[in-house]
């Protein structure tokens, strides 16, 4: 990659960082419940320290670290209202007299668009694997198993905090609550592969040098 162009993309990963960054501080100011948006934030925190930890090491594509940035935020508004109590969502409910509020399956959804990216990257950079049927299907099981991951997280934490963990969780009376979580990533990570392949294709050539 010529020097101006190297220098264009990491002015645009600057950029995402400190949207980052200034979403994270609104995020913490007067949260609706300090221990939920702990736990919602803390790993977003430690995911983004790796990324800047291994920026030089093992730099990804901008669409990649734009998904990775859009995801953060979704859970930094999440975390600072808790899930269940978005106002655009709450109005949206309200306004549609939907059931509950569905910001928490907007964030799932958007979090298997998130994965799917980001582990098709990986694997094509340091994995035998190539682009086709086989890369579909393993990060598509890789997205669900993320997700399954992340429900098991949730329910440790729920036995450990008892009636407290209600906001984290997130369940809104829905007893199918966790099968909507990871059906809805799992949707999320096929829509992002049928649309975003060819575009990420095209900037794993020019970014990364990869065919």
């Amino acid at each position: 990659m010529e020097i101006s162009s190297l220098k264009s993309v990491r002015l645009i990963h600057f950029f995402l960082l400190t949207s980052f960054v200034v979403m994270f501080i609104w995020s913490a100011y007067k949260p609706y419940q300090l221990g939920t948006w702990f736990l919602e934030v803390t790993p977003i925190v430690l995911g983004t320290i790796i990324i800047i930890y291994t920026y030089n090491k093992f730099r990804l594509t901008t669409p990649v670290y734009l998904l990775l940035c859009l995801g953060a935020i979704i859970v930094l508004i999440g975390g600072h209202y808790t899930y269940g109590k978005v106002p655009l969502f709450n109005w949206l409910r309200d306004s549609f007299h939907l059931g509950r509020n569905y910001y928490d399956r907007f964030g799932h959804f958007v979090g298997g668009f998130v994965w799917a990216l980001t582990l098709r990257e990986i694997l094509l950079r340091t994995s035998p694997f190539r682009k086709g049927k086989l890369l579909i299907t393993i990060v598509l099981g890789l997205v669900l198993g993320v997700s399954a991951l992340y429900e098991l997280v949730e329910w440790c934490v729920a036995l450990m905090l008892g009636g407290g963990a209600e906001a984290f969780l997130g369940l809104q009376g829905d007893i199918w609550d966790t099968h909507w979580d990871m059906s809805l990533a799992l949707a999320g990570a096929i829509v992002c592969l049928l649309s975003l392949s060819s575009t990420h294709n095209r900037f794993l050539v020019n970014e990364i040098g990869i065919k």
